[in-house]
C-alpha cells in the first residue's frame, strides 16, 4: 500500500515526502478501495492489525496530553524526550517547508528535488518520534533494573551488570536523537536557501528546534553519563556530543544570523 501510494503520487508529480498515513490514503483513494464502501486501513491492512493497540505510546497523545503527562509528577517523559519530539517538530517545518516548494507556481520542474528533500524530512522525522517514547523506556530500564534484587551476591552481581546495561543504553539513545536532530539541520539549511522564500521563517524556526533538540539531548547523555563505569566509552561519546552540539550551534547561526546565538 505505501509503494503504491508513493508511486501514484510520483505519477502525478507530487511529493512523496508526506506521511505514512497521508499515501496510504492516497493509495486507497487511487485503487479505487472504497468505491464501493469505506476503506479502513486499520482494519484491512495486516500490519496495522497486528499493532498492539495496549501498547500506549506517548506520540500517540494530543499535544495537550503531551504537555500535561510531561507536566504530571511522573518523571518520565522528561527532557531526553522532550528535545527528541523537539527535534521532530523542527525538521517537520523544513518538511513542509520541501513540500511547499515542490507545489509552488513556476517551479513545475522542480517538484522531484524538493520531493526527494521532503522524504529525507519525513525519515528523520520518524526516527526522532521513535526516540520520544524510546527515551522514556531507557529510563524505565534503569528504574526496573533498581529494582532488582540484591540479597545475595550473585543478585547483587546481576543487578549491578544491569543497571550498567541500562545505563549505558540511556546514554545511547540521546545521543542518538543528537545525531539525528543534527542531520536534519541539513535539510533545514537546504529550505532556507532554495526553498520557498514566503516560508523561510518556518524553516528558521525548524533550526532553533533542532539547536535546541541537540543541545537537550546532551544535557541527558552529560548527566546519564556520570553512572557509567566504562570511562572509556564515556570519553569517547562525550567528546563526540561536544563536536555535535558545537557543530548544531555555528549551523544554527548560519541558518538564523549570528544574533540570535549571543546567548552561547
Amino acid at each position: 500500500m505505501f509503494d503504491a501510494g508513493k508511486y501514484f503520487l510520483k505519477k502525478q508529480n507530487r511529493s512523496a515526502g508526506i506521511s505514512e498515513e497521508e499515501i496510504v490514503k492516497i493509495a486507497v483513494k487511487s485503487l479505487g478501495l472504497d468505491d464501493l464502501k469505506p476503506f479502513v486501513p486499520e482494519e484491512k491492512i495486516i500490519e496495522y492489525r497486528l499493532h498492539n493497540k495496549n501498547n500506549k505510546s506517548l506520540i500517540d497523545l494530543t499535544c495537550k496530553g503531551f504537555a500535561n503527562e510531561t507536566a504530571s509528577e511522573s518523571p518520565a517523559p522528561g527532557g531526553g524526550s522532550v528535545s527528541a519530539y523537539i527535534g521532530a517538530l523542527g525538521v517537520s517545518l523544513a518538511t513542509m517547508v520541501a513540500n511547499l516548494s515542490s507545489h509552488k507556481a513556476g517551479w513545475d520542474e522542480r517538484w522531484e528535488e524538493f520531493s526527494d528533500w521532503a522524504e529525507k524530512g519525513q525519515k528523520l522525522k520518524d526516527e526522532l518520534l521513535f526516540l520520544v517514547d524510546e527515551d522514556t523506556r531507557s529510563f524505565n530500564r534503569i528504574m526496573d533494573a533498581f529494582g532488582l534484587p540484591k540479597e545475595t551476591p550473585e543478585e547483587k552481581a546481576a543487578r549491578s551488570q544491569a543497571i550498567q546495561e541500562a545505563t549505558k543504553y540511556a546514554i545511547e539513545v540521546p545521543f542518538k536523537t543528537m545525531q539525528k536532530a543534527y542531520e536534519s539541520m541539513e535539510i533545514i539549511k537546504a529550505m532556507v536557501e532554495m526553498g520557498n522564500p514566503n516560508s523561510v521563517t518556518d524553516a528558521g524556526v525548524g533550526a532553533l528546534c533542532a539547536r535546541s533538540a541537540v543541545m537537550g539531548a546532551f544535557l541527558n547523555v552529560k548527566v546519564n553519563a556520570g553512572g557509567l563505569k566504562d570511562k572509556t566509552f564515556v570519553e569517547d561519546i562525550l567528546k563526540q556530543g561536544a563536536g555535535i552540539e558545537e557543530g548544531a550551534k555555528k549551523t544554527g547561526s548560519r541558518i538564523t544570523g549570528p544574533g540570535e546565538q549571543q546567548d552561547q
